[in-house]
């Protein structure tokens, strides 16, 4: 087994570690600083190769790789955008069938996650094949001083990719909750879609991305792609702060491991407070008002 983990710019995508782990420690590092991200990686045990070949060109970049996964019955990469893009052009190069949203892999046993993680489907594949492993499934024990890297020599030549024309930077409004890097959330204790409307706007002025908990997705306070947990969204964000928001396993699960965490409830001893690099003891909905008049939010606007 190997993971195949793509870089952009020296820096690890979502669910690298998890990839890595659940491949028994082995990897190959593809893309842009390449070496910046290899020590980067808390896994520390097997073997990391890594290639430094520029710009993520994934049509290209499956051409060269086949070679050289050809001898692992099983190839796993993250469920990152990148890993989702290249998992497929992969397996069609090997030749193998590709098994997507994962949740645990092994060489003969593969579990899938349907219809937003409500549904478990098990595979028992016959053969080699490639998969992409769900960020946030699994945890990743970390292991002892740094790598031992080894360069791998690639030859990519180009192959039908997408000219990139411009990169432009994430707009916290639409980013995949999965990608970022702030989140503001609230929970079923701001009591209503009207919170849930000035929830989204302090976010966005704080240049974030706003969440919500089952209960508020479910109630219809926040759209169903905001809900973060078990079932719904699985995020890793360096900043995370979190309004009226308990800390349910449910939600906890699929919250990944933010930088930092600031949680304001009414109650102490909620989960969520115990974990929270600052936890403050107020009225969420309050605070969030507050926050708003110090951002100049009106908050009078229609939902």
């Amino acid at each position: 087994m190997i993971a195949v983990i793509v870089v952009r710019g020296g820096v690890l995508p979502s669910g690298a570690d998890e990839a890595v782990a659940e491949a028994g420690g082995s990897a190959v590092l593809v893309g842009d600083g390449v070496r910046r991200a290899a020590a980067a990686l808390v896994v520390r045990s097997g073997r990391v190769r890594v290639a430094e070949i520029g710009a993520f060109a994934p049509a290209a970049w499956a051409v060269a790789l086949a070679p050289v996964l050809a001898a692992e019955d099983v190839v796993i990469l993250p469920a990152s955008p990148d890993g989702r893009d290249l998992a497929p052009r992969l397996a069609a190069a090997l030749g193998r069938r590709l098994l997507a949203g994962a949740t645990s892999i092994s060489g003969d046993r593969v579990v899938l996650v349907r219809q937003g993680g409500l549904v478990a489907e098990e595979h028992e594949p016959d053969g080699p094949f490639v998969a992409t492993l769900v960020p946030g499934c699994r945890g990743v024990e970390p292991g002892g001083g740094p790598p031992a890297v080894k360069v791998l020599a690639l030859e990519v030549v180009p192959a039908g990719d997408a000219e990139v024309v411009e990169v432009l930077a994430p707009d916290p409004a639409t980013v995949d909750l999965a990608e970022a890097a702030r989140i503001v959330t609230g929970g079923g204790g701001l009591g209503g879609p009207g919170p849930f409307a000035v929830l989204e706007r302090v976010a966005l002025a704080l240049g974030a991305s706003f969440g919500a908990t089952r209960v508020a997705s479910d109630a219809g306070w926040a759209p169903a792609d905001r809900y973060i947990g078990t079932t719904g969204v699985t995020v890793d964000p360096q900043l995370y702060v979190a309004l009226a928001v308990s800390g349910a396993v449910q939600h906890v699960t699929g919250l990944g491991h933010p930088d930092h965490i600031v949680a304001v409830n009414t109650d102490p001893s909620a989960p969520l407070m115990g974990m929270a690099d600052l936890a403050i003891v107020a009225d969420a909905g309050a605070v969030l008002d507050q926050l708003a008049d110090r951002l100049g939010i009106d908050r009078d606007v229609d939902a």
